[in-house]
């Protein structure tokens, strides 16, 4: 165990050390960020599956879906400038987009998962994610399963892709290139949508059992496998997963980098100011869009403008209401309470083998809010 923590958060510690002692954590980083500083920032264990090489402080992980709010952030970003009107179709920036019924498709439905776009229906050549080019041109000749904003359905795969071609087509850079533009003010920031090859931090390894997540998924006739077949877990750790830009998933950083960002934008929807977008931005980014179950994954979920809102048992975002955020394949966690002012963020290589809030995660969540 490595790194600090302040004595009124002594039980995040006691619970991170617990994972790895009774919930079989191999390696992570955890981070909480409050009124202007860390107050936790701890990591351990090995970044290897082989255990012979240490997680260290510059260890970058891969926290899955975390990403998809990094991404909404983005696009809240230009939004917030007058680079994009949320509710105005995707096809005004992305005219071949409107192919398959997908005219009528706003910016805000590609946010909250009601773009009917969750899956491609035919199989896609291997590797199709680490091709920018490939995978936005399949997916703007994909019908439409839906009408625009009618079905709340997660888009595990395609969100991250429609969201960073608006990106590129009203800013001419990827996801990646413009979120470094974004937190360029915030100084070091070691958290990237495609790691740069002039970054040289180690990356940990992922693994895990996934037979029964999402990635286990085997029959073509769920939308359920259909959602997530392009992205296979054997790809996690090659250099061409590490260097892509997919900003549905292969967001990697620090805890220590999102908790920051987090607890920035936890103050910023306080009203206390950001560099990185105005509080009224930040708010409208967090009105409950709907609250049920959505139908690729069938989990509970209660959606804002590309963030999961708090007070849902399945999600492992504290219960309140207020907080937002994203959780990712595995465990992987990311929040703001606006009202305790707080940001956290938790990534793990040793993946969580069920759908659903990991126990290890939950432990972290449970000793943060009794801290506070």
């Amino acid at each position: 165990m490595q790194g600090r923590c302040a004595p009124a958060f002594w039980s995040v510690r006691e619970a991170f050390e617990a994972n790895f002692a009774l919930r079989e954590e191999h390696g992570a980083a955890v981070a909480v960020w409050r009124d202007g500083q860390l107050v936790v920032d701890l990591w351990g264990g090995a970044r290897d599956r082989a255990g012979r090489e240490p997680w260290t402080a510059d260890t970058l992980v891969c926290m899955m879906s975390v990403v998809k709010a990094v991404t909404a952030l983005l696009v809240h970003v230009l939004a917030d400038r007058g680079g994009i009107d949320l509710d105005r179709p995707v096809v005004a920036y992305w005219p071949q987009f409107a192919q398959g019924g997908k005219s009528g498709i706003l910016v805000r439905h590609v946010l909250d998962h009601r773009a009917g776009v969750p899956a491609l229906a035919a199989p896609q050549p291997p590797g199709i994610v680490c091709d920018w080019a490939a995978m936005t041109a399949a997916i703007a000749a994909e019908p439409a399963l839906w009408p625009a904003g009618a079905v709340p359905a997660y888009h595990p795969v395609t969100m991250g892709f429609i969201a960073g071609e608006l990106i590129r087509r009203t800013t001419g850079l990827l996801p990646g290139d413009f979120l470094s533009e974004v937190v360029a003010p915030l100084g070091a920031f070691d958290y990237f949508i495609g790691v740069p090859a002039h970054v040289r931090a180690p990356i940990a390894e992922l693994w895990g059992d996934y037979a029964q997540t999402i990635f286990g998924a085997t029959d073509r006739s769920t939308l359920a496998c259909r959602s997530v077949e392009l992205v296979s877990p054997d790809m996690f750790n090659t250099d061409a997963f590490h260097r892509a830009q997919i900003p549905s998933i292969n967001g990697h950083g620090t805890a220590r980098a999102v908790a920051t960002l987090f607890g920035l934008l936890a103050q910023c929807h306080a009203g206390r100011g950001s560099a990185l977008l105005s509080t009224g931005a930040l708010r409208r980014a967090t009105v409950e869009q709907w609250w049920g179950i959505e139908q690729t994954s069938m989990q509970e979920r209660r959606m804002a403008l590309g963030l999961l809102l708090g007070g849902v048992p399945s999600v492992p975002i504290n219960a309140n209401p207020a907080s937002f955020g994203h959780g990712g394949a595995g465990g992987a966690l990311a929040f703001a309470d606006p009202d305790l002012g707080i940001g956290f963020a938790y990534g793990t290589s040793h993946l969580h083998d069920r759908k659903g809030a990991s126990p290890r995660t939950a432990a972290l969540v449970e000793a943060l809010m009794r801290s506070v």
